[in-house]
C-alpha cells in the first residue's frame, strides 16, 4: 500500500487524537472523575481509535 503524504499526515493526526484522549482519561482516573464523566471521556476515546484504524 502506498500513502501519499497528506494520507500519512492525517493518520499521524488522527494517532495524536488517540493518545491525547487516552491521557485525557488516564488523568480522569488520577484525579478521581465520576463514572459518568470516565464514560464520556472512553466514548470519545472509543470514537477516535475507530476513526483512526480506518485509512482514507
Amino acid at each position: 500500500m502506498i500513502l501519499s503524504n497528506d494520507e500519512v499526515v492525517a493518520a499521524a493526526d488522527r494517532a495524536f487524537g488517540v493518545r491525547c484522549a487516552a491521557e485525557d482519561v488516564a488523568t480522569a482516573v488520577a484525579e478521581g472523575a465520576n463514572a459518568e464523566e470516565l464514560a464520556e471521556l472512553c466514548e470519545q476515546l472509543v470514537t477516535l481509535a475507530k476513526d483512526a484504524e480506518r485509512l482514507r
